[in-house]
């Protein structure tokens, strides 16, 4: 696998979802073997797993480049049974239904199908959520046992490195253009987290369009986060 250069996140600003914009690092470079891997799936079924912003809609996404997948979320397998939506196809991909399973037995009972349906036609299914499918909790106990039977893979928490190289993507998806000094404030005062990554970087982005500047230098970075840090204290003396 050759590791481009950065990995964009689940933003409303059209981050670039291609397989050469995702940055492989020790913390997703398992999950990401394992989508380069397909079709040579030992099983029907692959679980991605980890925390919000983690790369998992994006793997999604390149895997569904690959395999040709129908994207299939809660809404859809509430609204019909698989055969509506699935059509003739043998790959689909399913994001973020974990929650539901227990509280909407339908949804689970469709899930089921659908995980049946493909292995009938010797397909692939890639289910992707917050934890491992093994966890997830289920009425039904035939699913249940396809769901902790499954290979699970996770994509873990950022390290220095990739959270820099995040912030930068999201920043280039922006149109914005941080400088080396800018960058190395930003990160020096900046929790290690996708979660602040995105804080930072839209702050950094207002800071900008008040500004009307593409271009990030210390100053301006200087008063995005500045702008932040009022913001936070305030919604955490609201919250008391």
């Amino acid at each position: 696998m050759t590791a481009p250069a950065q990995l964009p996140l689940e933003l409303d600003h059209r981050p670039a979802l291609a397989r050469e914009d995702f940055l492989v690092v020790p913390s997703n470079e398992l999950a990401v073997a394992w989508i380069d891997r397909w079709p040579d799936w030992p099983a029907p079924a692959l679980g991605l797993y980890g925390p919000p912003g983690s790369g998992k809609t994006h793997l999604c996404q390149v895997w569904r480049q690959a395999s040709g997948a129908v994207a299939i979320d809660a809404r859809q397998l509430r609204e019909a049974d698989p055969p509506a939506w699935l059509g003739e196809a043998t790959a689909c991909v399913v994001e973020d239904v974990a929650g539901c399973l227990e509280t909407e037995p339908e949804v689970a009972r469709r899930l089921l199908h659908l995980y049946n349906m493909i292995a009938e036609r010797r397909g692939s299914l890639l289910l992707s959520d917050r934890e491992a499918p093994a966890r997830w909790r289920c009425p039904l106990a035939d699913l249940r046992s396809r769901l902790s039977g499954m290979q699970a893979v996770a994509l873990g928490e950022p390290d220095e490195v990739l959270v820099e190289a995040v912030v930068v993507k999201m920043l280039l998806d922006r149109q914005l253009h941080v400088s080396p000094a800018a960058l190395r404030f930003l990160m020096a005062r900046s929790a290690r987290s996708f979660a602040a990554a995105r804080r930072v970087v839209a702050a950094v982005d207002r800071a900008g369009l008040r500004a009307k500047r593409r271009q990030i230098t210390l100053p301006l970075a200087r008063a995005a986060l500045q702008e932040l840090e009022t913001a936070e204290a305030e919604d955490s003396i609201e919250g008391v």
